[in-house]
C-alpha cells in the first residue's frame, strides 16, 4: 500500500540557512532539494518534561542514595537488598548487613540454593542447572537429562573392547565392517593405504598413490636359513589388475602364498630356483580360489569367470651367492652395482603388449611404450589366464649392489635401468627402508597415478673377478 507524506516545514535551508517560502521544494536562493530533507519524527519534544517524583507510599523502604563516583571513576558501591529492612520476593525476611551468617540476597533463615527468581508475589522459577555430583539433582529441579554424554568429559583413554578398532576422529565410537565410524560416520584410512616393513636384510613400502581410491598392490619380504646354515632372504611383490574383480583381494592372496611356499621348500634344500617356479603356481593357485563359488551363484552370472580376480607377481631370492627372480606379468626386477660406474640391468621381461612388439620386431622400445596399448598385459595370475607360464632367472653377481623389485607405478617414472639407478639413494645398501621410501617419494612426485610398491635387497658378495653366470628358464 502507497503512503503520502507532508513535506516537512523549514526553518532554514540546509544549504545556506536562508528561510524557503512556505510549500516550496527547492531553496529558491540556492536550489537545495528541500525534498530530501528527512521528515520529523512524530514524538520529538524540544524541551524536557520535568515531572515532581511522587511521595513514598506509606510503609515503603527509602533506599539509601549511592555515592557518586571519585576523581579516578571507581564505580559507586552497589546497594543490595539485605542492606535495608524489608523481605524478599518470596517472603522471607531480610536482615542487616552486621547480621551473622548474612549473604548478599540470601536472608540468615533463607534454605541454601539459588533464590526464586521473579517480582513480588510471583511464584517460584525453576532454574536449569546441570549438577553432575548429584545424579538425583536434574529431576529433583525439573531439569532436562542431557541427551547424550557430554563429549568433553567423555574418556578417550579408555581401553576399546577386546578386538574393536576405535575411530581415529572422535576416538570413542566403534569401527564397522565397512570402515566407517558408528558414532561420527568418519571413514577410516585403510590398513593397507601405506605399509611398510624392514627385516635386516629387506625393507619394503607400498603406497596407494595419488590417483587411485584404494592400494591394490601387496608385498611380502622375509628371511629363513639353507640347509648348510646360510641365509635366504625373499622379496614378493605383486599388482592386482584393476579390471578385474577384487585385485587387492587378489595381489594379497598371491604374495602371502608364494611367500609361504618359499619358506617351506627352500629350508628343505629345494633349489632356489625350482623353489621359486613352484611359488608362482602356488601363488596362481590361491588366486583362482578366489574365483571359486557354488554352481548355484555362478548360474545367475553366467558371465563372472570372465572377470575373475587377477594380479601380478614378481620376486628375488638371495640365497647361497645367488640372485633368483620369477614373474609373471610387467613388474619388474632391477639391479643396481653398488659402484654406481657399473652398469645397471633390468632382469626380467614384461609379459605385455609392448614387450610382444619389441620382441616381435614390429617396433623399437620407444615406439612401443608411447603407444596406449603398451600396458597391456598378455600374462597374469587368475582363473581366465590363457596358460600360466612362470618366467625364472638365476644371476651370480660378482660385485656387491641392490635388487630393486617393483611395480610398475615406480617404474613408470624410472624405466630404463640408469633411471632406476639414479632414483636409488647412494646409503640404499646400508638403508634399504629409507631408500624405498624415497623411491616412493620419488613416483609420487612424478605424478603417483598408479598404486607404487618397492622392496629393496641389498646383495654382498665378495670380489670374484670380472663377469657373471646368468641361467634363464
Amino acid at each position: 500500500m502507497s503512503q503520502s507524506h507532508q513535506q516537512p516545514a523549514l526553518a532554514k535551508c540546509p544549504g545556506c540557512e536562508e528561510p524557503p517560502a512556505a510549500g516550496d521544494l527547492f531553496c529558491g536562493v540556492c536550489g537545495y532539494d528541500l525534498s530530501a530533507v528527512p521528515a520529523r519524527p512524530d514524538d520529538r519534544p524540544t524541551m524536557a518534561i520535568t515531572v515532581p517524583p511522587a511521595a513514598p507510599a506509606a510503609g515503603a523502604v527509602r533506599w539509601p542514595a549511592a555515592e557518586e563516583t571519585d576523581s579516578s571513576d571507581v564505580p559507586a558501591p552497589v546497594v543490595r537488598p539485605a542492606d535495608v529492612p524489608g523481605t524478599d520476593s518470596g517472603g522471607r525476611p531480610l536482615t542487616g548487613p552486621d547480621a551473622p551468617d548474612a549473604t548478599p540476597g540470601r536472608g540468615a533463615g533463607s534454605p541454601a540454593g539459588p533464590l526464586p527468581a521473579g517480582g513480588p508475589g510471583a511464584a517460584a522459577v525453576r532454574v536449569r542447572h546441570d549438577d553432575r555430583a548429584d545424579p538425583g539433582g536434574a529431576e529433583a529441579s525439573g531439569d532436562f537429562a542431557l541427551a547424550a554424554p557430554d563429549p568433553r568429559a567423555a574418556d578417550h583413554a579408555a581401553a576399546p573392547a577386546s578386538g574393536a578398532k576405535v575411530c581415529v576422529a572422535c576416538r570413542s565410537g566403534r569401527v564397522d565392517p565397512d570402515g566407517y565410524c558408528e558414532n561420527c560416520g568418519h571413514a577410516q584410512p585403510r590398513e593397507r593405504d601405506h605399509m611398510e616393513q624392514e627385516l635386516d636384510a629387506v625393507a619394503a613400502v607400498s603406497d596407494r598413490g595419488l590417483r587411485h581410491h584404494r592400494n591394490e598392490d601387496s608385498f611380502a619380504v622375509s628371511s629363513t636359513a639353507l640347509p648348510d646354515g646360510s641365509a635366504a632372504v625373499v622379496a614378493i611383490v605383486c599388482d592386482g589388475v584393476s579390471s578385474a574383480s577384487r585385485p587387492d583381494e587378489a595381489s594379497a592372496a598371491a604374495a602371502s602364498a608364494a611367500n609361504e611356499a618359499l619358506l617351506e621348500s627352500l629350508p628343505r634344500g629345494t633349489h632356489p630356483q625350482t623353489a621359486m617356479h613352484e611359488a608362482i603356481v602356488a601363488a596362481s593357485e590361491a588366486v583362482n580360489a578366489l574365483a571359486r563359488e557354488p554352481a548355484g551363484a555362478r548360474e545367475h552370472d553366467a558371465h563372472r569367470h570372465q572377470n575373475a580376480p587377477a594380479c601380478t607377481l614378481v620376486g628375488a631370492i638371495a640365497a647361497g651367492g645367488l640372485l633368483i627372480v620369477g614373474w609373471v606379468g610387467d613388474s619388474r626386477v632391477y639391479w643396481v652395482p653398488e659402484d654406481r660406474t657399473q652398469p645397471t640391468a633390468r632382469l626380467t621381461e614384461d609379459d605385455s603388449w609392448a614387450a610382444q612388439m619389441v620382441a616381435a620386431g614390429l617396433m623399437n622400445e620407444a615406439e612401443a611404450y608411447a603407444d596406449e596399448r603398451a600396458h597391456a598385459i598378455t600374462g597374469w595370475l587368475g582363473a581366465d589366464a590363457y596358460e600360466l607360464e612362470p618366467h625364472t632367472a638365476a644371476f651370480k653377481p660378482d660385485r656387491p649392489g641392490l635388487v630393486v623389485v617393483c611395480t610398475d607405478g615406480l617404474w613408470n617414472y624410472a624405466e630404463s635401468g640408469e633411471e632406476m639407478a639414479a632414483a636409488v639413494p647412494a646409503d640404499a645398501g646400508d638403508q634399504p627402508l629409507r631408500a624405498a621410501r624415497a623411491l616412493v617419494g620419488h613416483a609420487l612426485d612424478g605424478g603417483g597415478h598408479d598404486n607404487v610398491t618397492v622392496a629393496l635387497l641389498p646383495f654382498a658378495v665378495r670380489p670374484q673377478g670380472a663377469g657373471s653366470a646368468c641361467d634363464t628358464a
